[in-house]
């Protein structure tokens, strides 16, 4: 079996990054083929023995440092992509990956991230009277341009064959915009590095986010309720809310910025609990926290109804409002401030999100799927050139 992999690109590292670097250790001899790859991502150790075939995108201007204003060319960088080589493409996909072009004979499966966000159900964040752009030319072509990515993407949708979605979230939304159903393969959370504090230590004083700091994932709402209540709270992360979230702050907020791994998960052991405001596909931060035996308090939407049980792993908020998270703080620590929660409970919940379940899974989807595939294709097992055919 020939096997590709295809991602969008290696710009700002996170979970679905991690999913391709298990794509490669299960098939280290496959060429990974992305968009662009950001200049200081090249000796990360997640990208460490991959064989990276980039784009056109990668050689134009500052590509290395910022992809943004090349995103109209993403579909065109994708299709570019000489893949006629392979039995199987396995594209992961959270923007432009999926729309890839395979031969007929080689089997297409992508992992689903998210159908594109930020031409779907966040577009008004980023080009809505909210959003991030303010000047009115550019908010128009901005919509032309999302204008375009929709129909594309939906067009799209019929070159894959077989659809995984990371979350039933994402599931729901791929039927919802591609008409296509999708089994449900959760992205895989390292519980083995992620571990609790050991027994009897008692947890501390603070809450605690980890992420990045952007519009979407609304640390505000975790930075004004901790404010109002003096709750303590830690901040991990950086993006464009950092210098805003800074200046919001109050005495009992800290904005760490981005920490080294080892520091997010000592962050992470002695927690009060997390807190997780934004609506995400998944969100493999609060497994993470779960991981170490920390409950969390998260907005009831999203990923996080799949990944935290109510009254068992954290708690869950109705309205993204600040008054609606300071109703949920103030519950929880008149319950007992995390002690009502049982760390034993809470990562034992978290180990079926494994990484080891996750490589399982996707391995054993994948050979089924090609093996049903050659036996229903009308090509078999051998190909017969049609101008064999004619001698």
């Amino acid at each position: 079996m020939r096997l590709a992999i295809v991602h969008d690109f290696f710009c700002n590292l996170g979970g679905s990054d991690v999913c391709v670097r298990h794509f490669h250790e299960l098939w280290p001899n496959a060429p990974i083929y992305t968009i662009v790859v950001y200049d200081r991502n090249r000796r990360h150790p997640l990208l460490q023995g991959m064989d990276l075939r980039t784009s056109f995108v990668q050689r134009l201007p500052f590509a290395g440092r910022m992809h943004q204003p090349y995103l109209p060319l993403f579909p065109l960088a994708v299709e570019s992509f000489d893949l006629r080589g392979y039995d199987v493409v396995l594209s992961s996909s959270h923007s432009c990956a999926k729309g890839v072009i395979t031969r007929p004979d080689t089997l297409h499966i992508c992992y689903c991230h998210t159908p594109m966000r930020y031409a779907w159900d966040l577009r008004e964040k980023y080009v809505g009277r909210s959003g991030e752009l303010r000047n009115p030319l550019g908010v128009l072509l901005a919509r032309l341009i999302m204008h375009y990515l929709r129909l594309w993407d939906t067009a799209t949708a019929d070159r894959v064959d077989r659809f995984i979605a990371n979350s039933q979230n994402v599931a729901a939304r791929i039927a919802k915009y591609y008409r296509r159903q999708a089994v449900v393969i959760h992205p895989p959370v390292d519980t083995g590095y992620f571990t609790p504090a050991p027994e009897g230590t008692p947890p501390g004083d603070y809450y605690l986010y980890v992420g990045r700091l952007v519009p979407y994932k609304r640390v505000d709402l975790a930075v004004r309720a901790c404010n109002e209540l003096r709750l303590p709270l830690k901040v991990v992360g950086t993006g464009s809310e950092l210098r805003r979230l800074r200046a919001l702050a109050g005495p009992t907020v800290q904005i760490l910025g981005e920490q080294p791994r080892e520091r997010v998960r000592e962050l992470l052991r002695h927690c009060r609990a997390f807190l997780f405001p934004g609506e995400e596909d998944f969100g493999i931060a609060p497994v993470e926290a779960q991981a170490c035996g920390r409950p969390v308090i998260a907005y009831r939407a999203g990923g996080a109804l799949e990944t935290v049980v109510e009254g068992k792993t954290g708690l869950l908020f109705d309205a993204q409002r600040v008054e609606s998270l300071i109703e949920a703080l103030r519950a929880f620590e008149q319950g007992g401030g995390g002690t009502q929660f049982s760390p034993q409970a809470i990562r034992a919940h978290a180990l079926q999100f494994d990484q080891a379940h996750f490589r399982s899974r996707i391995r054993r989807y994948v050979e089924e799927e090609y093996a049903r595939f050659r036996a229903q294709s009308p090509w078999g097992c051998t190909t017969v050139h049609p101008l064999d055919l004619m001698g």
